[in-house]
């Protein structure tokens, strides 16, 4: 017998969590404009090991709303075109490690912000930051921008959007490059998983960020949606997603003492406890939590399950990468818990990766840029300079 409790969920859900802007009321159309936020200049003065000049672009939406992409632009003009494409919930200050390998080695390094991240502007509401959307706007941007000829790099999101990119703008790329991303396309998962993750995401108390931590740890191990909905549901569920302190935990990694006090700041209320530059840097794009809707965002949108609305793109995109023979190479890194092994649907169905050698990146955590940015531009360097 249907369980009323779990449908009611699933049209929460649908709501919450799989976001489609709504153009219907009632049978009656309604126009749907977006609010966009931008962050000051200010905001950004004084980052450490920043000092790349900005390049904006104006796209409009399907509202026809206007939007500004921002995008770094270093190295030689006619060096070839290495495009570095960032996740969540972080932004172009990631790669700042990397440019300087890959400037020296003759490229040239174009690393967009994701709209809602960075200097990038932001729109307001969570139904605006599907994946679908996502795509979209990078296309034009893309396509704004004219970039040929290109060598792509995606880690986390960057990978997710970045390889849809190369689907619907095939012409426009020569080589990919992926490290800890995926192309997730999941139309079997049994009925009861998805259930018992729709019913975690509906009821469940907003885990805490150790309850957090702790999931994704383990998402390699077993049952990797259900631990991913633990991600999804904290960053859903945080109005101040503490993106600063986050970043600086994970990447800085304090000694014990320090870490057991800037934990105790952070439950007493600050978001950012005592920061440090780099804490300050992952924190800059946000002025105010209404800022914050992109990171918050952006994790229920990864397609873990077949009820995401991204499903048949990504099943399309699967059979374009099925006969894909541009050289295709996986950098994944050893002691990524979150898409370990996720390699291996490249290795196994996408014809460019025969042949190529395939990487692991040595202790480059999650985060592959920031861990081991002379790993990452090699790998990029060497591909190109090879094929």
């Amino acid at each position: 017998m249907p369980n009323p409790r779990l449908n009611v969920a699933r049209q929460v859900l649908k709501a919450r969590y799989f976001i489609e802007p709504l153009y219907q009321f009632n049978g009656l159309h309604y126009i749907y404009t977006m609010k966009i936020l931008r962050t000051p200049d200010e905001r950004y003065a004084g980052l450490a090991d920043y000092p790349f000049n900005p390049n904006y672009t104006m796209i409009k939406t399907a509202d026809g709303s206007e939007l500004r992409i921002h995008h770094l632009d270093e190295g030689p003009e006619d060096g070839p075109i290495v495009l570095c494409m960032h996740g969540q919930p972080v932004w172009s200050y990631l790669y700042r490690k990397v440019i300087p390998h890959l400037t020296a080695a003759g490229m040239r390094v174009i690393a967009p912000d994701l709209v809602g991240y960075g200097k990038s502007d932001k729109p307001a509401a969570l139904e605006d930051y599907s994946y679908e959307n996502q795509v979209a706007w990078m296309g034009d941007w893309l396509e704004n921008n004219d970039f040929n000829g290109i060598t792509f790099f995606g880690q986390d999101w960057g990978g997710l959007i970045g390889l849809r990119l190369v689907v619907n703008h095939s012409e426009r790329f020569e080589r990919v490059v992926i490290s800890n991303t995926g192309l997730p396309y999941n139309p079997n998962v049994a009925d009861d998983v998805v259930k018992k993750i729709e019913d975690f995401r509906a009821n469940a108390p907003t885990p805490s960020i150790i309850e957090m931590q702790k999931a994704l740890s383990a998402m390699a191990d077993s049952d990797p949606a259900q631990k991913f909905a633990y991600w999804q549901k904290f960053c859903w569920e945080t109005e101040n997603l503490p993106v600063g302190f986050m970043m600086s935990m994970m990447l800085e990694q304090p000694a014990a003492p320090m870490q057991a006090f800037k934990f105790l700041l952070h439950n007493l209320g600050m978001t950012n406890p005592l920061p440090t530059d780099v804490a300050k840097a992952y924190e800059a794009p946000f002025p105010d939590p209404s800022y914050k809707m992109g990171p918050r965002a952006m994790p229920s949108q990864v397609p873990m399950l077949p009820t995401s609305p991204s499903l048949e793109a990504q099943g399309k995109a699967w059979e374009f990468f099925s006969q894909f023979e541009k050289p295709f190479l996986c950098a994944f890194s050893d002691n990524d818990p979150v898409t370990r092994n996720a390699q291996a649907d490249f290795l196994s169905k996408v014809p460019g990766t025969k042949g190529l050698p395939h990487t692991t990146i040595k202790g480059g955590g999650h985060f592959v840029q920031e861990m081991a940015p002379d790993q990452v531009a090699k790998v990029i360097v060497e591909l190109i300079h090879s094929t």
